[in-house]
């Protein structure tokens, strides 16, 4: 089917991919998936094969590890040939331990029963205090606006919670009765928070006006305190309530001042709080919940001028310190009764963050750990003397052995000499020379890539191919100026990095530029679509999933959903120096009449992070301007949002198509 550009109606020739529903776009989009259908047909099509082998690896009946609360443990399972997880609660050992009690087992929530054939994401799934209420909230479409529900547990009796583009978060009040929720605006973002209660009308207790900021409300590590944040990308404001009044006045600690950030929590010494005021690495301040001014904190924790500290943990036994440093998450405990130290692991590239799952009362806490090359672990930390026990360890079927892999860092250097951390993994077992190797990158909001663990991914490592991670400006991996470095008027670092990560990784051996495949995957897509652009010839294939290749003309229209919250990220496209800063590297507004490398591109149609026609109108100009003839795909998931297929199986068959079209576009390794 012919893509007609209008140039003659619009600036934008292609904007019309833009009208939702309209035959016309439906019609391209349903014929731009039986292209890729067709082309995957003829190409060595093994997605069926690649299915079977990821599916072959996962433990498709399994039990999660039991959460423990009050008297009961709370837990998941997955059953052969069930899309979604099942969710259980039975009675607590009398030892404590972690044994599920079979003749006091409930179910609480079959997703699959309510999932039928159709997309289905579950937001929040919350307890009450008093263990009597399950609130959950469903997305039955994929755009992010659910439905509330309240279940009495005891009797099964479900009912649905009246709120109107609610974002799926919910919170209790101590009271077991009244519930805290947010609501979006028509821009899809989240202002409003409202007071439920199922027999009353809602209450509406807050409206955040700034279209910067976005709401998040949360319980405080202690349970005490509910707490409601107001952020924006580089400025924060938080309100703090006494879980035990739902119907009282919610108190501002610090007024918002631009470019200060600050994260609340509640535990055995009072109100702490991670800010930014004294460097952009942060510190950590403490205040009497009676007094919560700025002007009263107190400061705990000095800020560290060599790692940022990322996040902090806090249980009745003790607290957790979570610094980033040179790329890696280290762990400082400080015990109320024992003295301090650094939580140590195996591994020289690995991901460690705190996982729930015990009481704020326990002496333990536990962490969840993984590497490149070794699949999930989560475990036990005794916090008064730094013991530790494996609770659970992901499993993977069939033969995988974690020293069959080899994990390499990597440090390339940028075009200003900065030095940028990469993250490898290869067979042990590889034959020598350049391999196919699939090169990740994100680079954006300050988000870390910790190397984590793939099932899927073996499927391309026993093959002989390699995987790394490009540990880009703009993320956060080495630290908070790692992302100031990659925003705004730096941005070009994100794709210069990047390049420099390829152009290491073939000069030092590890590929080619004819084995060389690149991925990412939102604010990732718009990565891969600049360097696309920038240095086509470098890259063998490239994967973009829902990409935000469209960033100019997104930025440049504030009815659309999220765009005014994003301009501390990309910038406010009124100035018009901005405005050309953007378009510079715009991967939409800089496709060129050149050759470009293979691409295979998704979108979802209900996606309202990314709208389905960035993708869209991105290939429909690259159709028109490249002058190669290697394969251009474009997969639009009709009844899917930004996260792709809702359910386990489905989510492996995208990954086994898009695998079966490297293998068939890279030479064997």
């Amino acid at each position: 089917m012919p893509v007609p550009a209008r140039r003659d109606t619009t600036a934008d020739p292609y904007a019309w991919l833009e009208e939702r529903d309209s035959p016309a776009v439906l019609e391209y989009l349903n014929h731009e998936n039986e292209l890729t259908e067709t082309w995957l047909r003829e190409h060595n099509d093994q997605r069926e094969m690649l299915f079977n082998e990821i599916r072959g690896r996962i433990r498709e009946t399994d039990l999660s590890l039991p959460a423990v609360w009050g008297p009961w443990l709370y837990y998941q399972r997955t059953e052969t040939g069930a899309e979604y997880p099942r969710f259980f609660r039975c009675q607590r050992p009398a030892d404590g331990g972690l044994e599920i009690d079979n003749d006091s087992e409930a179910l609480l929530l079959d997703l699959n029963a309510l999932a039928g054939d159709g997309f289905l994401q579950l937001g929040e799934y919350s307890i009450s205090p008093d263990h009597q209420w399950l609130a959950y909230s469903l997305d039955r479409q994929g755009d992010e606006v659910y439905q509330l529900y309240l279940k009495h547990v005891a009797s099964g009796e479900i009912s649905e919670l009246e709120l109107d583009q609610a974002d799926g978060s919910m919170v209790w009040a101590a009271d077991s009765a009244h519930l805290f929720a947010i609501s979006m605006d028509e821009t899809s973002r989240p202002a409003h928070l409202w007071r439920l209660h199922p027999q009353h009308t809602p209450v509406h207790v807050f409206h955040e006006a700034d279209q910067r900021f976005y709401l998040h409300a949360y319980r405080s590590s202690s349970e005490q305190w509910l707490l409601l944040a107001s952020s924006s990308k580089n400025t924060s404001e938080v309100q703090a309530l006494p879980a035990d009044q739902p119907r009282g006045d919610w108190k501002v600690m610090a007024p918002r001042a631009e470019g200060h950030e600050y994260h609340v929590d509640h535990g055995p010494d009072g109100l702490l709080i991670r800010s930014n005021a004294e460097g952009e690495n942060f510190c950590l301040y403490r205040a009497d919940p009676a007094c919560v001014r700025q002007e009263d904190w107190r400061r705990l924790v000095a800020t560290d001028p060599q790692r940022t500290l990322e996040d902090f943990s806090v249980q009745a036994a003790g607290l957790l310190l979570h610094y980033r440093d040179q790329g890696l998450v280290t762990l400082e405990v400080r015990p109320r009764e024992a003295p301090d130290y650094v939580v140590s692991m195996p591994d020289a590239v690995y991901s460690l963050h705190v996982q729930g799952g015990e009481e704020y009362t326990s002496a333990d806490i536990r962490l969840r750990y993984e590497s490149l090359n070794r699949p999930a672990q989560v475990i036990a930390l005794r916090l008064a003397t730094g013991d530790q026990r494996v609770l659970k360890q992901v499993p993977v079927e069939g033969a995988f052995d974690a020293d069959d892999y080899e994990v390499i860092r990597q440090w390339a250097t940028s075009a200003d000499g900065t030095q940028v951390p990469i993250s490898l993994i290869r067979a042990g077992n590889r034959k020598s020379g350049p391999a196919p190797l699939y090169l990740y990158g994100y680079g954006s909001y300050g988000a870390s890539m910790d190397p984590w663990f793939s099932h899927a991914r073996l499927s391309l490592l026993q093959r002989g191919w390699q995987f790394a991670i490009a540990h880009v400006r703009g993320g956060a991996d080495l630290g908070e100026g790692w992302y100031q470095a990659g925003k705004l008027e730096h941005k070009e670092n994100t794709f210069s990095d990047f390049i420099a990560c390829a152009e290491h990784l073939i000069d030092s051996g590890f590929t080619s530029k004819h084995q060389l495949v690149i991925a990412g995957g939102s604010a990732g897509g718009l990565l891969i679509g600049n360097v696309v652009n920038q240095r086509p010839g470098l890259f063998a294939a490239a994967v973009a999933d829902v990409p935000f290749v469209d960033v100019f003309n997104t930025m440049s229209n504030p009815e659309l959903p999220l765009t005014v919250g994003e301009y501390e990220e990309w910038g406010d496209m009124r100035d018009p120096l901005v405005a050309e800063r953007v378009k510079s590297y715009a991967p939409y507004e800089q496709v060129k009449r050149q050759d470009y490398p293979a691409l295979f591109v998704t979108a979802g149609y209900h996606d309202m992070r990314v709208q389905y026609w960035e993708a869209a109108k991105w290939v429909a100009k690259l159709r028109h301007s490249k002058t190669d003839n290697n394969p251009l795909l474009l997969r639009t998931q009709m009844s899917a949002g930004h996260g792709g297929a809702s359910g386990r199986y489905q989510a492996m068959r995208e990954l086994a198509e898009e695998y079966s079209f490297l293998l068939a576009v890279i030479p064997d390794a």
